[in-house]
């Protein structure tokens, strides 16, 4: 009777200890990603502002060349 009760005892021991040890810790959720620090540009405003810069040298070539500008108007 014993024998009986210290293998239940040792049994019991060994699965209790087994089932403690093998739980996986709660897995920890990564932290989330760092606000944007900047801003791309967008491709739509990059193009507007090469059209911009594009008109504005046009304009900067006529003031610079009076008689090319007349020669245009004179042709059209």
């Amino acid at each position: 009777m014993k024998k009986i009760l210290s293998l239940t005892l040792a049994l019991g021991c060994v699965l209790s200890a087994g089932t403690l040890l093998a739980q996986a810790p709660t897995p920890v959720p990564p932290p989330p990603p760092p606000p944007a620090a900047s801003v791309p540009i967008d491709g739509g405003l990059g193009l507007l502002a090469a059209a911009a810069l594009g008109l504005g040298l046009k304009k900067a070539s006529k003031k610079n060349n009076p008689e090319s500008n007349s020669n245009e108007e004179e042709t059209a």
